[in-house]
């Protein structure tokens, strides 16, 4: 007998139809003799759906209200989860995050898991229950209702996976597996049947939409077994494994594993700001404490005593107001200065362990996007990937001409 831990998103569930197939993917996995604890979604576009009247009535809602209405949509996938279950036979009972004791902070729309308390849920799985959860919220200290941020669902799946130490987790979902880039834009896409911890991070991290980036990171933190499934087709799907688990030959083949790219970005750039000691922190200290992320920083070197650039990038949704932080506090505080902002831009990001022990790597990808005419306005790199900051209507470009130059549209991708 196995635990597993099953999250199906709001593709998987969109329909009272496909949330019967649902349950029967379940009832089959208990039939077996397995427990099951099952995370689900919002059915598919509640979520926006909520957000859009939210929006006609306030254009400005709290975040405190926002997490209340958007975490009703998972309360309505569960119970209909579980009564789906209990006719096919199957006893089930459905808790929302709070019930089943996910704590959290208290930030509001982006909160972070701190704790789950367990033993109601283990108490269920021991008398032969499947236990359905709400994904994507939990309740903080006060009481009040909070959201993980937009693909939370995955990240209660692996948590409680990790807390219930469960043989795997699996995420269902409208896709088979990992592929070498999104499908969708490159047709020759191709799946894989295995990809490290390391690189699904940064393919996360990067804007591959397959799993959110926390739950990848509680995957590699606690040693949860990952796996990505197809919820409407049979198949072995892809999982993530430990760096551990990949032997030398492995890890230097393929050389890039995937491309991911993401248009929810915006750049901002300070003009003419001091270049002294502390500027950055003066700079990006107001936006961490509006609890914005920021991604890609480059600043210029200037003579010593002069004036510098500094340009860094956000998420899209947090430009309008990293930009009124950036005028109202910190260009008064830096004395002066000019401000820009640019919210039609595109990241672009090549991801492969290989790339540790293989030269040229770089120079071939900025030949690529040389010969497509595609001008590079920001670049960051790691050991195991390279992004670049373009306009976003070169997008889906770069990533087909990328795909095809480095072979992921050409070759058999094996690892084992």
């Amino acid at each position: 007998m196995a635990l597993y831990v099953q999250k199906f998103g709001g593709t998987s569930v969109g329909s009272v139809e496909r949330i019967k197939a649902v349950a029967e993917k379940v009832k089959g996995f208990r039939d077996n003799g397995h427990q099951v604890v099952v995370v689900v979604s919002a059915m598919s576009g509640e979520t926006n759906r909520l957000i859009g009247m939210a929006n006609e009535i306030n254009d400005e809602p709290t975040p405190r209200e926002m997490d209340m209405l958007v975490s009703t949509g998972e309360q309505v996938t569960i119970s209909l989860l579980a009564m789906a279950l209990h006719k096919l036979g199957v006893p089930a009972t459905s808790y929302t995050g709070s019930q089943v004791g996910i704590q959290t902070d208290s930030a509001h729309t982006k909160a972070r898991i701190q704790r789950i308390e367990t033993d109601e849920l283990q108490a269920d799985l021991d008398d032969g229950q499947v236990v359905v959860v709400a994904g994507f919220q939990g309740v903080d200290e006060e009481g009040n209702i909070t959201t993980l941020g937009r693909g939370g669902s995955d990240t209660t799946g692996v948590a409680l996976a990790a807390a219930l130490k469960a043989d795997e987790c699996q995420i269902y979902t409208d896709v088979d597996g990992v592929y070498t880039t999104d499908p969708r834009v490159c047709s020759r896409a191709q799946r894989l049947d295995t990809i490290t911890v390391e690189e699904m991070l940064e393919l996360a991290s990067l804007g591959s939409k397959v799993l959110q980036i926390r739950a990848v990171e509680f995957a590699g933190k606690y040693n949860v077994a990952l796996r990505v499934l197809s919820s409407f087709e049979d198949g072995p799907g892809t999982l993530i494994v430990a760096d551990s688990d990949q032997d030398e030959d492995s890890m230097e083949e393929p050389l890039i594993s995937g491309i991911a790219f993401t248009a929810n970005e915006a750049k901002l750039t300070l003009l003419n700001t001091p270049d002294v000691p502390g500027v950055a922190s003066r700079i990006l200290g107001p936006i961490a404490d509006a609890n914005i992320e920021v991604d890609m920083i480059v600043q210029n070197v200037a003579p010593a005593g002069d004036y510098t650039d500094f340009t860094f990038t956000v998420a899209k949704g947090d430009f309008k107001q990293t930009m009124k932080i950036l005028q109202d506090q910190v260009l008064p505080d830096l004395g002066g200065g000019e401000l820009r902002g640019d919210d039609n831009i595109a990241k672009v990001s090549l991801v492969g362990v290989g790339m540790r022990s293989h030269a040229g790597v770089a120079s071939k990808f900025f030949r690529v996007l040389a010969e497509e005419n595609i001008n590079i306005r920001m670049v960051s790199t790691s050991e195991i990937k390279i992004s670049v900051v373009i306009d976003e209507k070169h997008m889906e470009l770069a990533v087909k001409a990328l795909h095809k130059a480095f072979g992921l549209d050409k070759r058999d991708i094996e690892q084992e």
